[in-house]
């Protein structure tokens, strides 16, 4: 079966393994997850991520980061953009997730950035998701 949207497939591999309190996830990988992956551990929401050889293809592995008593840093991620519906925003459009808590990801002319990063350097793009 092909994945119609790897990126969603993504986000919800890593909110399965962080409901059921794993340590690490693995993802197929790709460039757009790659730096997914490094906006998640600049943004401090995973301790760490790796690409590891595998036999079809290259995967991620994601290593999930928790506060003491097992609780997880990572409390929601939510697919914004779809393949069917996709999600555009302006410099001035760009959204707040949870009042400056959480993280849109956009996909802007310059690369993958934060909406915080997108919006200081005035550019717009493709509303990714949300991470909070």
């Amino acid at each position: 079966m092909t994945v119609t949207d790897p990126i969603a497939d993504m986000l919800t591999r890593i909110r399965n393994a962080v409901m059921v309190r794993h340590d690490s996830v693995l993802v197929p990988s790709s460039k757009m997850k790659l730096a997914i992956s490094r906006i998640l551990k600049d943004e401090g929401f995973i301790s760490d991520y790796e690409v590891v050889r595998g036999k079809p293809q290259r995967m991620i592995k994601i290593r999930l980061k928790y506060q003491d008593k097992n609780e997880p840093v990572l409390s929601g991620l939510e697919r914004v953009s779809k393949p069917g519906l996709r999600m555009y925003v302006q410099k001035k459009e760009i959204p707040r997730v949870y009042g400056g808590l959480g993280v849109a990801i956009i996909s802007t002319p310059k690369g993958l950035m934060t909406g915080q990063q997108a919006w200081r350097q005035g550019t717009g793009g493709e509303l990714l998701c949300y991470i909070w």
